[in-house]
């Protein structure tokens, strides 16, 4: 029974043909081949799984292939297998990472010269050459620059900006870009079909994203969760395998962050911690999701190609809409430094946690960040026209006792008259200011209860706009502008204001909003012109 192979290593690229994503790389190389045309140093550069050293070994197949078919090796001949099999020894593969010192490359510089033994050329595979020091380097520069006609170097790098300019100058240089999520798809189907692996369209395309442009993560991330599951392998089951919250509850929880729902955000953390979800891969889904709706803010026709598709096309418009830009950069900022501080912990789901309360509740924060994302989510209310004011309710009065008919010489008395009848109940009752404490309690039971931008105005701060003064069973709440009266004026925020101060007291209590601006609604302005409605109505019987 022959071991078990793992899947990047079994489907690595035999031909130029079957790299993918790089046609640019790989055409070009084919026509220098069959032109004849070849350099004696190529420089490969690129990130990670993208086929460097892949196209390496192909170039160093075909240019000693016996039969090249159209610049590529026919994997028939002996020198192909001599080479797929390792066995040839013109052609050496040199990982620069525990070969870096300069003796190493005074032993290479010393074998390049002898003529190659099996093959036509003598082919050197340089992998991870930035690792090499810089006498290494300077002991390579001289065989690099003129070497035998017989030797070849190929070199592969992931940090370019490592490699002397010396070495760049002297070499040919081809960037590998990182593959495209459909091509890396379409492979991993390739492979599941061979393999026998059903492999769900959803799963495809998950495991494309998860591999950040890069084949070789996608193939490992297949054959990790096509041996951890039976039957067919769905989109839910990579996410449990990998244990990852994936697309749905990230984008739920980040619904619940803008709807400023913080016991719904932190319930759903809690069944993701359950279940053994990784903290890290959370916040970092959670990051790109921030990351797609902020290039959906910023570049809403363009950034569309840019989305990282960690959610779905509607589910991410729908979320963009409830936020504001300043909003995603401060919770992405937030994301960003509890992650960082990952490293540093001990505690690390207390640290996502904090996370998340910061991210449903701005106010808690009053930091430049904070004040901006909640200026910015006012502002987008104000254009969008979700933030129309409505008119404030008429103040209850109580009914009005029908008024007898006055005396040839009575006169309603002024306001301050000593001889003045007493006023309702509800009028002569005497208003006293709202006791810090019960006006404190009040105003965090209340605010629990609104969303932005009313909730933000029940702050006991000491420039809050709002003042609570007791008037028997009313309760006055004095704005200090137009604004916030016209704000917190509805019939809905009046009666959770109501239900609140009536749970506290223990007593029935109507809650109506008073301008202090405005001095028509005073209650000295409204004996007046109770006293001038009076006295018309006696000048009138006096007339007739």
């Amino acid at each position: 029974m022959s071991a078990y192979q793992a899947l990047y290593r079994k489907y690595r690229p035999q031909t130029f043909d079957d790299v993918s994503g790089q046609l640019a790389v790989t055409q070009t190389l084919k026509t220098q081949i069959v032109s004849g045309k070849l350099s004696h140093a190529y420089l490969f550069t690129g990130s990670r799984g993208t086929g460097k050293t892949s196209c390496a070994k192909i170039l160093a197949k075909a240019v000693n292939c016996l039969h090249p078919d159209n610049g590529n090796p026919c994997n028939q001949c002996e020198a192909c297998r001599a080479i797929d099999a390792g066995s040839c020894m013109d052609v050496l593969e040199i990982d620069a990472a525990s070969n870096n010192g300069v003796d190493n490359v005074r032993d290479l510089r010393d074998d390049a010269v002898y003529t190659p033994s099996q093959v036509r050329k003598r082919v050197y595979i340089v992998d991870e050459v930035h690792m090499l020091s810089l006498s290494a380097f300077n002991a390579l520069l001289k065989i690099i620059e003129e070497p035998p006609e017989h030797l070849l170097f190929i070199l592969a790098t992931t940090e370019l900006h490592k490699v002397p300019a010396t070495i760049l100058s002297r070499c040919q240089r081809f960037s590998f870009r990182r593959i495209s999520q459909e091509d890396i798809a379409a492979r991993l189907q390739y492979v599941a079909y061979q393999e026998n692996i059903d492999l769900d369209d959803g799963a495809a395309r998950v495991l494309a994203r998860l591999a950040d442009g890069a084949m070789r993560d996608g193939l490992s991330l297949l054959d990790q969760c096509a041996s951890a599951t039976t039957g067919e392998l769905t989109a839910e089951k990579v996410y449990d395998c990998l244990g990852i919250a994936g697309e749905q509850k990230c984008g739920a929880l980040l619904s619940f962050c803008a709807d400023r729902d913080t016991g719904k955000a932190l319930s759903l953390f809690h069944e993701l911690y359950s279940q053994g979800k990784d903290l890290g891969a959370l916040l970092d889904e959670l990051e790109s999701l921030l990351r797609d709706l902020l290039i959906l803010k910023t570049a809403p026709g363009s950034g569309v190609a840019m989305l990282s598709g960690v959610a779905p096309d509607s589910e991410t418009a729908a979320l963009a809409n409830k936020l504001s830009t300043g909003e995603l950069v401060r919770m992405m900022q937030t994301v960003q430094d509890t992650v960082s501080g990952f490293s540093r912990s001990a505690g690390r789901r207390m640290d996502a946690e904090m996370c998340i309360v910061q991210l449903a509740r701005p106010e808690l924060s009053l930091d430049a960040r904070a004040m901006n994302a909640r200026l910015t989510r006012l502002e987008d209310l104000i254009k969008s026209g979700r933030l129309a004011a409505s008119p404030a309710p008429e103040p209850v009065r109580p009914p009005v006792e029908p008024r007898k008919e006055p005396e040839e010489e009575e006169r309603p008395p002024l306001p301050d008259d000593e001889d003045a009848p007493p006023l309702p109940e509800e009028e002569t009752a005497p208003r006293q200011a709202v006791p810090d404490s019960f006006w404190v309690e009040l105003l965090g039971d209340v605010r629990s209860q609104l969303k932005p931008p009313a909730s933000g105005f029940f702050v006991a701060t000491p420039g809050s706009p709002l003042r609570g003064v007791l008037k028997g069973d009313r309760l006055e709440i004095r704005c200090a502008n137009a604004f916030a009266a016209e704000i917190i004026g509805t019939p809905e925020i009046l009666r959770i204001v109501s239900d609140k101060a009536t749970a506290r007291l223990g007593r029935p209590v109507t809650a109506l909003v008073v301008d202090v601006t405005k001095n028509a609604g005073s209650p000295k302005m409204e004996q007046l012109m109770n006293f001038g409605r009076a006295h018309s109505d006696i000048v009138k019987i006096r007339n007739q």
